[in-house]
């Protein structure tokens, strides 16, 4: 029974993750200009916060439904200017000492690690996400043993972790045949590309909660 919600779990986490996002983008950024282990540390990250995500949503499903429907403005907001900031950064960045430090060893797993895990953390609206993957699989934290429940969330993290494997994988096959020049053209797409999803997340609010202009009679 446990091996079952294992297999669930795996099945949320790589369907979750499949989905290209500001994260997504960022992956395959740093798989193109870094190495295929920056951007598999990257989705780890992205993994592990959606992990987090996961077990909100599966143990305290009413409670966290309630805060981020009420709370979704700021949420938005806040995960809008995140990934904005974090696009600026990579549209600026310089792919030249990119290369530079990382032939001196300089490039920081951990660094690419914990970036994406709080740019992931900046937008818990996507706790939502797993709230309907949930339901869509029929499986409840009611009368689970939390046993269970750890396995299933587990199985999360593994299939995220599986998406974000495969595609550094899939997209360094192409790094070979990457230039320098081509490099500054990825900083530039990725990082407009990931302000882009920012603003658009920002102003879904004001599609989502139409501003009313009353005038006077």
């Amino acid at each position: 029974m446990g091996f079952f919600y294992l297999i669930k779990g795996i099945l949320i986490g790589f369907v979750a993750s499949i989905p290209l996002g500001p994260v997504g983008v960022m992956c395959i950024q740093r798989t193109l200009c870094n190495s295929r282990r920056s951007g598999f540390a990257s989705g780890l990250g992205a993994a592990l916060a959606d992990s987090i995500f996961a077990t909100a949503a599966f143990f305290s499903l009413s409670f966290v439904m309630g805060f981020v429907e009420s709370n979704l403005v700021i949420v938005k907001v806040v995960g809008g200017i995140t990934v904005i900031m974090v696009g600026m950064v990579i549209f600026l960045k310089n792919p030249v000492v990119q290369i530079r430090r990382n032939r001196a060893g300089k490039g920081s797993l951990w660094s690419d690690f914990l970036s994406l895990f709080f740019v992931t953390l900046a937008n818990p609206a996507f706790i939502l996400i797993f709230v309907a993957l949930f339901a869509a699989v029929g499986v409840s934290s009611v009368g689970m043993p939390r046993g269970q429940g750890a396995l299933m969330i587990l199985g999360v993290f593994c299939g995220a972790a599986f998406w974000w494997f495969l595609l550094s994988f899939l997209i360094s096959l192409f790094r070979h045949k990457i230039r320098p020049r081509h490099l500054l053209w990825i900083n530039r797409i990725s990082g407009a590309l990931i302000v882009l999803l920012g603003a658009t997340a920002i102003l879904s609010i004001f599609i989502q909660y139409p501003v009313i202009h009353v005038l006077p009679a």
